[in-house]
């Protein structure tokens, strides 16, 4: 009964943030912010239809973790080889200049805030490790909602994927050295690495490949659809046992798996099918994207805009411009298409998602030996999270369009 009434709230809340979606999409803004919004109303801090006994409720944990791999179907059919072949090295130094630069930005700005405040200074870099990682799914969903096609939407998908590897590395380092200075044993660097990167992306290929030989056959429109949803479900329950039980605790990043494994697909079969693929299941994706925005959205109490100080402000400053001239610079030095230089800047702030779960971990580390200092990150972020996204996604998209690759709305 309860699980029935968790899935009949869900569903409201799907049509509740597609309507606020719609609404918002009318103002030309993109449908995004409608769903984030949406999110942050019926949140625990707010409503409660989304509260935090459904969240963190293991049935809802695996409807959602479907739907993510369901979302990296969307992300693969971007992700063609010989298409990206020409932007390799481009793609690569442009995400190192955006990545560590905003690190390096933002790292430097609170060093001298903590000097200033009298606070410990080895906050800076914590802040700096979480302001450098990107949240493609806001960007993305610009890209499907908005037909958007040009070179800063054939940039985008590979730069967010190397840019999470990066910040996987920075950050890590950064919180492993954090735990030392309270004489924790810090966990295994490149373990972190290997589960959070690599797992996904051969696990995800291996099943991809797999994949690939029954799509390669002669399909109707209905066997390439039962066929890809089978695929899904498939590719979510190997992900779910390994993850639940073969690693030490749950830790893998689903959307990775369904990405590495739609990308392995649209790499082996023609163009024509992986659109047939990629149109058979575009519902689900649909609504795997507004689950996975509302997901970002119900935890972030609105009620921290009201109480965001000094520091919050600092760093969405510091942050915004970190990524934008380091991705200008890094699109400079790599000679980018001007449009890429100039606007792929502002459709990389979003981050919201992966900087709340950045700053878990390093409350949790500081916790353990300065747990004032937790507070402060908590605090600081989180109010952060609230007003950087709704503001990221309206640049993202006006990046977009001063870019030109606005199409036809959907």
């Amino acid at each position: 009964m309860e699980i029935l009434i968790g899935i009949l709230k869900i569903i409201l809340a799907i049509v509740l943030a597609t309507i606020v979606g719609k609404g918002v999409a009318k103002l030309k803004l993109p449908a995004i912010l409608g769903w984030l919004i949406t999110g942050m109303i019926i949140g625990p801090y707010a409503f409660g239809l989304l509260d935090n006994e459904l969240l963190n409720a293991q049935w809802y944990k695996n409807i959602s973790h479907f739907f993510e791999c369901a979302v990296g179907l969307m992300f693969a059919k971007e992700l063609i080889f010989k298409k990206l072949k020409a932007y390799g090295k481009q793609i690569v130094t442009i995400t190192i200049f955006e990545s560590v630069g905003t690190f390096v930005v933002v790292s430097a700005v609170f060093a001298v805030v903590c000097h200033i405040l009298n606070m410990p200074l080895y906050l800076s870099i914590i802040f700096g490790g979480i302001a450098l990682a990107t949240a493609p799914a806001p960007a993305l969903s610009i890209v499907s909602g908005f037909k958007t096609k040009g070179p800063i939407t054939n940039s985008l998908i590979p730069i967010a994927m190397i840019d999470d590897v990066v910040a996987i590395i920075v950050f890590f380092t950064v919180n492993s050295y954090i735990a030392s200075l309270g004489s924790t044993e810090s966990g295994s660097i490149i373990g972190v690495i290997l589960v959070s990167v690599a797992l996904p992306i051969v696990l995800g290929a291996t099943i991809g490949f797999v994949i690939s030989l029954v799509l390669k056959r002669d399909l109707k429109k209905n066997q390439i659809m039962f066929a890809t949803i089978t695929s899904l479900v498939a590719t979510f329950a190997i992900s779910y046992f390994i993850d639940n039980f073969i690693l030490p605790e749950p830790s893998l990043n689903y959307m990775f798996v369904g990405m590495a494994a739609f990308t392995t697909v649209a790499n082996l079969i023609s163009e024509h099918k992986m659109e047939q693929v990629v149109n058979s299941c575009t519902p689900i994706v649909g609504i795997g994207f507004i689950i996975m925005i509302m997901n970002l959205g119900a935890p972030l109490d609105y009620r921290l805009i009201l109480s965001a100080g000094s520091l919050t402000a600092i760093y969405i400053l510091s942050r915004a411009f970190g990524k934008y001239f380091s991705t200008y610079l890094g699109a400079k030095v790599s000679k980018a298409d001007d449009n890429v230089k100039k606007y792929l800047g502002f459709v990389l702030l979003p981050h919201s998602g992966v900087s709340l779960v950045f700053t878990g971990m390093a409350v949790t580390t500081l916790n353990t030996f300065d747990s004032e200092s937790a507070v402060i990150i908590q605090g600081t972020i989180a109010a952060a999270a609230v007003i950087n996204e709704v503001f990221a996604v309206i640049l993202a998209k006006k990046g977009f369009d001063w870019g030109g690759e606005i199409g036809t709305k959907k």
